[in-house]
């Protein structure tokens, strides 16, 4: 039960912060920071990120995720005993710690997919027209951001194998549900 607690944690507060990132994303003040992360910046004259990894995701990301992490962790205190004992023993503050820490993670954690999909010549937004490369990308688009955070939460405390299994089992979904969601309101050109 601890280990379902803890991925549900990680992955409910993930989600208000990937709510507020679209928030984020959506407003014409997030605009002023659409520099691309790479800069432009190209290896073998393909660019490092692509221009769809921009500033602007990393301003939102960390401490919306820092502000969900301490809003539901500092709840902990008042949450029933079997869901208060499951949870990390932390204050108010480390759980903010840990979701700046864990939104940086997110964001980071996309990086080298990205790389990977530029230097194989598939578009920001697109889909890999090779029938190896698709599915292989699938798979990685759903579970790098989620593989970041459990990487960082497991070196910071401790984690058991059954946590990550249900995170990102519950990432992947969730994920699924955002990229939808994402592309209906217009911020991707498609749903998955």
């Amino acid at each position: 039960m601890e280990s379902l607690i803890r991925a549900a944690f990680l992955v409910i507060c993930l989600s208000l912060a990937g709510v507020a990132h679209v928030l984020w994303l959506r407003s014409p003040v997030s605009r002023l920071l659409s520099q691309p992360v790479d800069q432009g910046v190209t290896l073998r004259g393909r660019r490092l990120f692509g221009a769809n990894k921009m500033l602007r995701g990393f301003v939102a990301m960390p401490p919306a995720t820092a502000l969900a992490f301490g809003a539901l962790g500092g709840l902990r205190p008042i949450y029933p005993p079997g869901i208060m004992d499951a949870l990390w023993d932390l204050s108010a503050l480390g759980y903010c710690a840990l979701g700046l820490a864990s939104g940086l993670a997110f964001m980071l954690a996309e990086l080298p997919n990205s790389f990977l999909k530029r230097q194989l010549d598939v578009e920001p937004g697109g889909l890999a027209t090779s029938t190896w490369l698709r599915p292989l990308c699938f798979v990685l688009d759903r579970f790098d951001s989620t593989l970041g955070v459990l990487l960082v939460v497991t070196l910071a405390l401790p984690t058991s194998w059954a946590t990550w299994g249900i995170a990102l089992s519950l990432g992947v979904a969730g994920h699924a549900l955002f990229s939808h969601w994402l592309h209906r309101v217009g911020v991707k050109a498609r749903s998955l």
